[in-house]
């Protein structure tokens, strides 16, 4: 079925778009990687190809790889009903290059573009409506960056002497703490609801492992 999709994809792209070809989900689903300028001719042929029909775009998403000089993966879920397939198309950018918006080439899109940029920061050149879909007017930073701090820059609050919700910068009642998951008392070895590991339940032998009375 993938290497059936693949040629199909193949012969309808002609060598006239670069892509690269991979397999995920254990090798059942095809991906295409393609640089951004090359996007929105692999979209167009893989929605409009009679005999590839992808016309639905599923979702769009970013993975955040603050390591590598473009970041971010911008992930685009394609659906063909009439070949019952899916395919995966994945772009690369900065916190500055734009990536082409598909928005007009599926209308829905319009959503998970302003999603990807509220979560991430991508932008998306041609989308008329870049603005914050799950994060409040004014939020700062973009929430899922691998460098944006656990407690945020601003929290949100009630004021009832001015009548109305305000932003303040985060004020902590505790520091965060760094947690083990180990006992905290010294010289304890077992920690709480080990001793009823099956070993008690062993004829001859005691909780830590050992040979107990035999007799």
């Amino acid at each position: 079925m993938v290497d059936a999709l693949e040629e199909a994809i193949r012969a309808a792209l002609a060598d006239r778009v670069p892509v690269t070809y991979g397999r995920a989900r254990f090798g059942h689903e095809l991906v295409l990687h393609v640089h951004r300028e090359a996007l929105l001719p692999l979209l167009i042929v893989l929605r409009d190809a009679p005999e590839l029909d992808f016309a639905q775009c599923m979702d769009i998403c970013g993975v955040d790889w603050p390591e590598r000089p473009e970041r971010f993966d911008v992930v685009y879920n394609l659906l063909s009903l009439t070949r019952n397939a899916r395919v995966t198309v994945i772009t690369t950018t900065d916190e500055t290059l734009p990536v082409p918006s598909v928005s007009l080439l599926w209308p829905s899109a319009t959503w998970f573009e302003r999603e990807c940029w509220d979560m991430y920061g991508v932008v998306f050149a041609g989308l008329d409506d870049l603005r914050r879909l799950l994060t409040d007017y004014g939020f700062e930073g973009h929430p899922l960056r691998k460098d944006f701090p656990l407690t945020g820059h601003v929290e949100v609050r009630y004021d009832a002497e001015a009548g109305r919700v305000v932003q303040e910068p985060v004020k902590l009642t505790q520091d965060f703490r760094s947690f083990d998951f180990l006992s905290p008392w010294e010289a304890m070895t077992t920690l709480p609801g080990d001793e009823k590991v099956h070993l008690n339940r062993i004829p001859g032998l005691a909780v830590d492992g050992t040979k107990g009375d035999q007799k």
